[in-house]
Parts: C-alpha cells; structure tokens; sequence
C-alpha cells in the first residue's frame, strides 16, 4: 500500500484522495482538455495500486491442473517445441504482441535529462497508450546507461523477449547512433518514436494542409525551427514525400544552419544552406516561407515574423506544453493560415498516438522484421486518406459534438477515433508484405476484418472495466 504524503494529502490512507477544484470535475468525455493541477496528477499516479501497469495471466489458474500447466511439469513441452523450432516461440509465448518501451531518461518530452528513475511514469504511460489504441502489450524498460555502447548492447541482448523495440527520450546524437545499430542487429522492428513518430503524423499533416492550400509539395519554402532527432527525422520523410530539399531552412539555436557554420554536425550537414547565402536569423528565413514547422521549444518565434510569410501559409507549432507561438496569436495574425499544435485544446493536434500503436501493430501482425520507410510513408498516407473521410457521429460525440470535417481545422484524425486502428495498421502490414520485411503475408481483406473486430472487442473490455468509456 502506498505511503499518505503528508506534503499533499491529509486524509486518512484507506480513503481514495480527492481534490477539491479540477480534479473534482474530471471529464467523463474523454475527448476534452482536461489540465490537472498538481494535486490531481500525484494522485493519479499514487491511488490505489502505484503506477498505470499491472500483469494479468491470460489463462485460468484456478485449479491445480492449471498451475501444473502453467508451470511445472506442463510447461516443459512448449520449451521443447521451441527448442526445435525457434519460430514457436510465437505460438506459445506472448513474445509476438509484446514491446519494450526502452529509456534512458537523456531527453524526456518537457523534462530534459531526468534520468531513468524520473522517466518511468513517462513510459508507463506510453506502455498504456499501446494497449489503449492497439491492444499491445509493453515493458517498460528504463536504463542507467547514457554511454550509446551500453544502450546497444543492453536492448539488443532483450530480444528473445519481445516482438518489437520503442526507443523513447533518448538525446541526440545518441539516439540516432543507438537506433541505426540496433535495426542492424535486431531481428525485429526497432523504432525511435521521438524521430519517426513525430515524422509521419506531421507528413500526414502536411500531405492534407498542401491539398486544401493547393500547393504542390515540391514547391514549398520550408523553415524547419529546430535541428533535433524529430526536427531531422520530419525532414528526411517529408524529402520522401515530395518536399524539395533545396527548399528547406533548418535553424538550430545558432541560427541558419549553413556550410561552414559552427555546430554543424554530420546529421545537421545535409540541411546546411549554400555558405553564401545571405540569410542568418529566423525573421530572414520567414519571409516569404509556405511552411513553418516548430519542433522546439515555447515562445521562441515572434508571432510578428508570421505576417512576412507566403499567401496561406501552414504554420506546425509542435513545442509542447507551449507552442512556439501561442494559438490565438497565430490565427489572430495569420487569418488565412493552417494553424497545427502538439495540444488537444486546439484544432489539428499533431499526437504521436496517432502513429505508434498501430504502426506496431501492423508490424507485429504480419512478424516484420523492421519498420522501413516504406511502412512509415504507408502510415502517414494513410492518415491523410482518413481525415479525407466523412467522420462518425460516435467520434464526434467524443469530441463534444463538434463537426469534424475534412478542412483547415481538421487535417489529421483525431486520436480517439477507433478507425485509426484499421487504416494505419492494415497500410503498415500491406508495406511490409510489398517490401519483403513480412514474414507472415495476410490476406488485407480478412486481416481489416480482423483489426475492426478488435477495436469492437477492445471497446466492450473499456466499458465493461469502466461504465464511464460507454458512448
């Protein structure tokens, strides 16, 4: 049993704290902003069982013929079976839907360099964000270990343990090192979703924001404001895409990046301007810019410097908790922009959960070997294609009723939509078998068949463990 902390709470310990104020009205709907004080957040994560996980046996073990299954002597012939045939240990194991969320605590989201300790309710919650949306089952895996060596030996010797890596709040340059060596090694899909997650939810943004602008992508004078893991990772995708190489402005905290410069590393180098070029400050990069991509940190960029930019500009301000501009400000100046946040609060989120549980998934189910760039444009694609359709009244209603359709307030789907998890998850299977990382091809009609039954299932466990997700 957790420990009172007299610090926050008076009240006795067998009684569930409550707040008085926020944390009295926590929304039923869970598709409305809802800022926790303080309070509410600590106890949160301390009520009742500490953390967000549990384990749950997936078998009976209410006899003992269940136990002498289970474990011994029962057990010893699935470990025969994988003994002569590695492969087996899929059937017999809950190793194929199994992923580890892996941290060292170097760059966590907001935080910076909390350590490992620090970040674990960090990956705790990313662990319940595979299982919400994907039905996955995670580890979390936090590791004392910031020399990128250690890292890779470490995550790489867990593979007879799980299905899939997550790397997660690694620093750069580390994390590229880190990732780049263990997709070599490792037999399955490795994904860094700080770099690649960022990249396909803001390419699909993107692909949507171009067509209701009418703009051809290989058209656009792109400013990039940061020259992070996500920063490089959105403009290697969006080069994939069709966006002109040429075109993009990266801006680290020195300014322009450009041959020469100082600071100008090997992953920076291919964004860096010609050394002549007269441009130095982010007000000169702006002038005249289609695109704006924040991936930063708050209040960094003047909302002035927006009225300089192109005729319907797209402006991604992606720093969270506080974009680079604030909102209001954005539109306020910027009337005729598409205007995207990391925030639910505002129109458009740009949210990582859009894209990790169901690449994953799609990955998982067919026994990809990697995720490819393939499967990562597949994604984004597909995310596009989504918001282009009609929404239902269900996820509407999840979002207080509001009329979601395909335009300059709605270019992603939102999270909560459950078609998410067939669209992006079957595109990403279908990538895989077409590019030959697939070692179980499917059959995509029976297998979307399959994902809709899932979200249906996934849905009546929600309300049958919470009356409050029924809608």
């Amino acid at each position: 049993m957790s420990k009172p902390n007299p610090a926050r709470s008076n009240e006795p310990s067998n009684v569930t704290p409550l707040r008085r104020g926020a944390a009295d009205h926590v929304p039923e709907d869970a598709g409305v902003e809802y800022s926790p004080d303080k309070h509410a957040a600590l106890d949160y994560h301390e009520q009742g069982r500490p953390g967000k996980l549990e384990v749950v046996p997936t078998k009976s073990m209410r006899t003992q013929r269940d136990l002498s299954l289970a474990y011994t002597p029962g057990v010893a012939e699935p470990c025969r079976e994988i003994a002569k045939d590695q492969s087996k240990v899929s059937l017999y194991t809950a190793r194929r839907n199994l992923v580890a969320v892996v941290s060292n605590g170097t760059a966590v989201l907001g935080l910076g360099d909390i350590g490992p300790y620090a970040a674990k309710p960090v990956m705790e919650g990313k662990a319940v964000l595979f299982k919400r949306f994907a039905d996955i089952d995670v580890f979390d895996i936090e590791l004392d270990a910031k020399d990128p060596e250690r890292l890779i030996e470490t995550v790489a010797a867990l593979e007879p343990t799980f299905g899939g890596i997550n790397l997660e709040d690694i620093k750069a340059p580390e994390c590229f090192i880190v990732e780049k060596a263990l997709k070599l090694r490792m037999g399955i899909p490795v994904f860094h979703d700080d770099q690649h997650g960022t990249a396909i939810i803001t390419a699909a943004a993107l692909l949507n924001s171009a067509e209701i602008q009418g703009r051809a992508l290989s058209s656009l004078e792109v400013v990039c404001m940061g020259a992070g893991a996500s920063a490089i990772a959105c403009m290697d995708l969006w080069i994939k895409l069709g966006v002109d190489r040429e075109r993009i402005t990266m801006i680290d905290s020195r300014g322009i990046i450009r041959d020469g410069r100082a600071g100008v590393d090997q992953y920076k180098a291919p964004f860096a301007r010609a050394a002549n070029d007269p441009r130095r400050t982010l007000a000169d990069a702006l002038k005249g810019a289609d695109v704006l991509i924040g991936l930063s940190s708050g209040g960094r960029v003047p909302s002035e410097l927006i009225a300089g930019m192109a005729k319907n500009p797209m402006i991604f301000v992606l720093a969270n908790p506080d974009p680079e501009i604030p909102y209001e400000e954005c539109v306020s100046v910027r009337p005729d922009a598409i205007v995207a946040t990391g925030r639910s609060d505002y129109p458009n989120q740009v949210n990582n959960v859009l894209g990790f549980p169901f690449i994953f998934r799609g990955a998982l189910d067919v026994a990809a070997t990697s995720i490819n760039e393939e499967m990562k444009l597949a994604a984004a694609h597909s995310l596009a294609a989504l918001a282009r359709e009609p929404v239902p009244d269900v996820v509407k209603e999840v979002y207080g009723g509001e009329d979601l359709k395909f335009g300059p307030r709605y270019i992603i789907p939102k999270p909560m939509d459950a078609r998410v998890l067939t669209w992006v998850s079957s595109a990403v299977a279908k990538a895989a078998i077409d590019t030959g990382v697939a070692q179980e091809p499917l059959d995509m009609n029976v297998y979307r068949t399959r994902l809709e039954a899932r979200a249906a299932y996934m849905q009546r466990e929600r309300e049958r463990r919470d009356p409050r997700d029924s809608r």
